[in-house]
Order: C-alpha cells, then structure tokens, then sequence
C-alpha cells in the first residue's frame, strides 16, 4: 500500500516502514499526516484534498543535515568574493502504519 502525503509543502510518495528525510517538524515523536492519494494494488482512492478515514502515522527517528552547499556571491571589478555554506537540518522519519 502507497500514499501521498504533504510535508513542508512537498508531496511525497511512502509505503510502510520506509525511512524519509522531511523537514523539521518540532519536538514531537509520533506524527500523523493526512493522506491525498492511496494505493492498493488496483485500487485508487482520490482524496478531496484529503481521503477521509485515512490517516499516515509515523515516527521521528532523528534529527539530521543535508549535504553542504557553497554559496559563492561575486562582484565583478571590484574585487570582491564571498564564500558562505549553508547545511539543511532535516527530520528522520519512519513510516509506521498506513490507514
């Protein structure tokens, strides 16, 4: 079984005792989001916007960075470089039951 979820304003795709990086999502253990889309074998429920009586629960594992990005501002003819970097911090979560 497979459902869409909105996490941060992204949508994702998960199944059952997946593991996804979302953004964070406060202090608490146990989450649970309102599902869009579900899939089971052939059949499709559509939600409007949410599908109604099916509920994602999930729990957050950690929290943890992205990769490093390099940040390079620039002038040019007037000599003048800049380098930042900037690392997301993001939340662990694992999918626990679907519906």
């Amino acid at each position: 079984m497979q459902a869409v979820i909105v996490s941060g304003g992204k949508q994702h795709i998960v199944e059952k005792d997946q593991v996804l990086e979302l953004e964070l999502l406060g202090e608490e253990k146990k989450v649970v989001f309102d599902a869009l889309l579900v899939i089971d074998g052939d059949d499709i429920k559509v939600g409007a916007p949410h599908v109604s009586g099916l509920k994602v629960h999930a729990e957050v594992l950690e929290e943890v960075k992205g990769e490093k990005i390099k940040i390079l501002k620039f002038k040019a003819k007037k000599r003048i470089k800049r380098l930042t970097g900037h690392r997301q911090h993001y939340a662990q979560v694992k999918i626990t039951k679907i519906g």
